[in-house]
């Protein structure tokens, strides 16, 4: 099974019409803020700090090249071949490498762990982007990434976050201009449950190893000059030792 064919267009969409530069889309904050923040919460219970590190869900690549800084082998997958060809060009140097991966295919994610191994995985805000029926199985792809002795970082939106990015998008004056692109190409984020986030995760085989609730900052600001923080939770979560 692989994901559908109106999220993969929503998604291919998006990214084509998307601005270069980091900061350009809604929640591409500078790494400082997000994986900076995140990095230190999984590296305690990383088995193998030297295994391949996978960016699931890179988009334009502003966190791929910041792991890549930290991890020694660095992998960024996205759906979407137009948010791939944003991370390409922003990465001259190469510090990363970057391919188009379907997670939710079985089959490209066991293919992906017969190349690099047990891997640690990075995933940021993916799960709460996907459709329904999608969910469990990109659960099923993180565990299959990870193997026996990988770790994987996830955060997503709370469920607290929807009412806020609803008012946004209902705001009088319209959404705000990074936001509007999100909603016109049909993604709607802020859709997962904060129970079944570890839910997935179980059923898939892993076990929950820490977590804990953090701001996740956006680029974008309300029409006084506010910036946008949403709520989110993060898990690192992998096969019992």
């Amino acid at each position: 099974m692989s994901v559908t064919s109106r999220y993969r267009n929503a998604w291919e969409g998006f990214w084509r019409e998307a601005p270069e530069g980091t900061g350009a889309v809604f929640w591409d904050a500078e790494p400082g803020v997000t994986a900076a923040v995140h990095v230190p919460l999984l590296e305690p219970h990383l088995i193998d700090p030297g295994l391949p590190l996978v960016d699931l869900g890179c988009g334009n690549g502003t966190q791929t090249r910041f792991l890549a800084g930290r991890f020694p082998r660095v992998l960024g997958t996205d759906i979407a071949e137009a948010a791939l060809a944003h991370a390409r060009h922003a990465d001259p140097a190469g510090l990363a490498r970057y391919r188009q991966l379907d997670a939710v295919e079985k089959t490209e994610a066991e293919a992906l762990h017969a190349e690099l191994g047990d891997a640690n995985i990075y995933m940021r805000g993916v799960l709460h982007q996907c459709e329904p029926d999608d969910r469990q199985l990109l659960a099923d792809a993180v565990a299959t990434l990870v193997g026996d002795r990988g770790r994987a970082f996830l955060v997503e939106l709370s469920e607290t976050a929807r009412p806020v990015l609803g008012g946004l998008a209902q705001s009088p004056s319209g959404p705000p201009a990074k936001l509007a692109p999100i909603f016109r190409h049909g993604i709607a984020p802020g859709e997962v449950a904060d129970g079944a986030v570890p839910e997935y995760l179980e059923n898939a085989g892993l076990t929950i190893l820490a977590g804990g609730e953090l701001p996740l900052m956006t680029t974008e600001f309300t029409p006084d000059g506010e910036q946008i923080v949403l709520p989110s939770k993060w898990l690192v979560t992998g096969r019992p030792n």
